[in-house]
């Protein structure tokens, strides 16, 4: 199948750093690829990919500041070539929704964000016809009259994390350092139990004032210990030394990429019941969800309850980036089945007998199983 995606172009593809969208973005595409499907990329020239890269700016913007916004050499790029693929997939919220809304193409839509915006209702009912995947089914409630098809949960790659089986020595804050995300529990929790929290966490632009006032007061470098933004090597050893994962949010969490990398380390979650969370954490098996901070407290007491190799395999069971690509090609080809193709020869013979159907993954393997919406 020849397919577009579209990713947003505030990081690379996948992001050096912190990027959550772009991250996903980028496991999809690899999976795509490897199941031998013709994949085109249309992200920052810096991206690291196998699909072909349609590159539109040279660097992603949070590290570029160009001074002008290419969003619009973006859609025009894609507008240019939409005939040449079977499916666009795009990530970059609504944007596109004018044009490929026009163009006839076959076209799918993930947002990755929070949908409780304003004006955007008005925005998704001028578009009914258009395709719309949602990542968790909390995410879908401020929207019901979209065009929802299904629900696929984020995966991650099975072997990008090592897992640990060891109890961890401390608690472990990872994501954004905003309000919402829960700072500022998360440390008042850690100092209730007496356990050390590390906190490794991006400082939004817009933030600044909010981190020096609310937060760098409470790091002594000892307690409570500040280490930045890590990436997927740092990444590794801070979840899997971590006795659990703090995820203390107060907003309506899409998905909450954190908690299934936390996860793929064998790493509980304590999270509190917001957003996604119920969906993505099975409570009494990868962790629990909690409603205020005194639950969480509790239920740090009650992590020798979890078996970490079984969190793990819960991970394996639910979450991984194979899974994730095999629940998009089923939506690919029920929006484009004219136009979807096999690459080898005698499609019929292929799908009846053989082990890989049409959507190119091996049907047997041990990933193959569909655990989404």
């Amino acid at each position: 199948m020849r397919i577009a995606q579209i990713a947003p172009l505030a990081e690379s593809v996948p992001p050096k750093l912190y990027g959550g969208t772009e991250r996903v973005v980028a496991w999809l595409v690899e999976e795509f690829v490897n199941a031998g499907h013709e994949v085109t990329l249309f992200a920052s020239g810096d991206s690291v990919t196998s699909a072909k890269l349609n590159a539109v700016c040279p660097r992603a913007l949070r590290l570029g500041r160009p001074r002008t916004d290419p969003m619009a050499a973006l859609i025009e790029e894609v507008a240019c070539r939409a005939n040449d693929y079977d499916l666009i997939h795009a990530h970059i919220d609504w944007l596109h929704l004018p044009l490929l809304s026009r163009l006839g193409v076959p076209f799918l839509t993930t947002c990755h964000g929070r949908l409780d915006l304003p004006l955007f209702p008005d925005v998704i009912r001028r578009f009914p016809k258009a395709a719309f995947v949602s990542i968790s089914e909390n995410q879908r409630i401020p929207l019901p009259q979209a065009n929802w098809i299904g629900t696929v949960y984020h995966g991650l790659p099975k072997d990008l994390f090592r897992p640990s089986f060891k109890p961890g020595s401390y608690l472990a804050f990872l994501g954004r350092l905003t309000a919402e995300k829960g700072p500022e529990p998360a440390i008042r929790i850690a100092r209730a139990v007496g356990m050390p929290l590390h906190i490794a966490a991006k400082i939004p632009r817009g933030e600044t004032t909010y981190f020096k006032e609310s937060i760098e007061p409470e790091v002594d470098g000892k307690q409570i210990r500040l280490i930045g933004e890590v990436n997927d090597q740092a990444k590794q050893g801070f979840l899997a030394g971590a006795a659990a994962l703090l995820f203390p949010i107060d907003w309506p969490e899409p998905f909450g990429l954190v908690m299934i990398e936390a996860m793929a380390c064998g790493t509980p979650v304590i999270a509190f019941r917001s957003g996604s969370v119920p969906e993505v954490v099975d409570h009494g098996i990868t962790g629990f969800v909690v409603s205020n901070e005194e639950e969480a407290i509790e239920a740090i007491g009650r992590l020798g309850e979890l078996d970490r190799r079984r969190i793990r395999a819960q991970f394996e069971s639910r979450f991984t980036s194979r899974r994730m690509a095999e629940e998009y090609l089923k939506h690919y080809t029920a929006l484009a089945p004219k136009r979807n193709t096999v690459k080898s020869a005698g499609k019929d013979a292929l799908q009846e007998h053989s082990l890989i159907d049409a959507t190119g993954f091996d049907l047997h393997a041990p990933d193959a199983g569909s655990t989404g919406a």
